[in-house]
């Protein structure tokens, strides 16, 4: 007998491309069928078929606070209570603006979007407008949403279920996206050396996320940020994942490093969806109507979003980020134990409230050596942990993340399960 989510999952191939809006969704490389929730509070989610699972999706990421946060879920309530879109500026996104400009204070200037692959996909149309040249660069592994431009090595779910970067998309449109190898500098020097005078920006996650968890070595920031300066080039930093969650100034508070434009998404909706970018005052007095780079949308600034970005940064002012890093280094560290303990080849990245467990011995420090984690053994613990009561990410190469709401007993029962995992 079928249980409800494959009943559901039945349902949605017959009227949803792969029975899913978001590819890694459908576990195929985890041979699982979808997990349909039903509901979800504080760390824990409960699937259409009442399985309840301690969750360390959290949204992938953004949940910071906890799944249906009590005083962001009435933040909300108040806004749908006043409506729940108007086309029209609104008094919320002037405060959720103010807010993520007080917490990073190298965004003069946010535009509001609705999705992280809006806010990157405007990013580089505005550094390539405002330094009048074409070519990017990137980095394989690092993933920057879907726009054309970015589908080239983009790590996550397109490693996850091996599809290659481009189909459908021109050659011409990925020509001037010039890949490099994450952690390489002298990688990057060569590309600038090269081709500088015609490279508009630098576009990087600060701390990798979509190959696995992967931190940025020693100098690595700065180097790409004075070649930037030197080429006149602008530094994209994409903090989606990282922003607000490696502490209110993300990654780039963390390292003490100023971009030039960062994008934001996820946390600053509350788990809504949102999007943002921003930066130096004169680089984003180029978008329209302030001046000639066009980019709008209709639910941009949605007071929603707005409400539950406001609600969700004003709680997070008053949490104690240390003390939560030290619980989930303490929690990944014991995690990685047991799973040595049963003879197996584990590599552990983690940096604040993020954590990835990689099925390898070689130290994991770029988009190459990611890619030596055993995807067999994930699936095996994947299913297992999901068996147990944990909700894992469905993929071998994205990470694991921990909120405020995550208890001492629910880190304590996740180890629990673990230890029951049959590898």
């Amino acid at each position: 007998m079928n249980t409800k989510s494959q009943e559901l999952f039945e349902r949605a191939r017959q009227v949803i491309p792969g029975g899913v809006n978001s590819p890694v969704r459908a576990c195929k490389s985890v041979g699982c069928d979808p997990l349909f929730v039903a509901r979800a509070k504080g760390s824990r989610l409960w699937s259409v078929d009442g399985q309840e699972l301690i969750d360390f999706v959290m949204s992938w990421g953004p949940l910071l606070l906890g799944h249906c946060d009590p005083e962001v879920t009435a933040a909300v309530h108040r806004a749908a209570d006043l409506g729940s879109s108007f086309g029209a500026p609104c008094e919320g996104e002037v405060g959720l603006a103010e807010a993520v400009r007080a917490a990073l204070p190298s965004m003069d200037m946010v535009r509001m979007v609705s999705s992280g692959t809006e806010a990157t996909m405007s990013a580089l149309r505005l550094a390539r407008a405002y330094t009048s040249r074409d070519q990017m660069v990137k980095f394989h592994g690092c993933y920057h949403g879907h726009a054309d431009s970015f589908l080239a090595s983009a790590g996550s779910g397109l490693l996850t279920l091996s599809i290659p970067g481009t189909p459908g998309v021109p050659a011409d449109t990925v020509k001037d996206t010039l890949l490099a190898d994450y952690n390489d500098l002298t990688n990057v020097e060569a590309l600038f050396k090269e081709k500088g005078q015609g490279i508009a920006c630098v576009i990087v996650e600060p701390v990798a996320g979509n190959m696995g968890l992967v931190l940025p070595k020693k100098g690595f920031l700065k180097g790409l940020r004075d070649l930037c300066t030197q080429y006149g080039a602008l530094l994209i930093f994409d903090e989606v994942i990282t922003g607000f969650r490696l502490g209110l100034s993300g990654a780039q508070g963390k390292y003490g490093i100023v971009p030039d434009l960062t994008t934001l998404g996820k946390i600053i909706g509350g788990g809504l969806p949102v999007g943002a970018y921003g930066g130096r005052r004169e680089i984003m007095q180029r978008i329209a109507p302030s001046g000639d780079v066009y980019q709008a949308g209709t639910l941009s600034g949605n007071p929603l979003a707005m409400a539950a970005g406001i609600a969700t940064l004003s709680k997070l002012a008053t949490l104690d980020y240390a003390a939560l890093e030290a619980r989930t280094l303490a929690f990944a560290t014991e995690m990685k134990a047991v799973l040595e303990g049963k003879g197996l080849p584990v590599s552990l990245t983690h940096i604040a409230s993020m954590f990835t467990l990689f099925f390898t011995e070689t130290p994991v420090k770029d988009f190459a050596t990611a890619k030596t984690t055993n995807a067999d053994l994930y699936s095996t613990f994947y299913a297992g942990m999901r068996k147990n009561g944990v909700n894992l990410a469905p993929s071998a190469y994205e990470c694991a993340f921990t909120s405020f709401a995550h208890s001492d007993a629910d880190l304590d029962q996740t180890l629990e399960a673990a230890r029951k995992v049959a590898f």
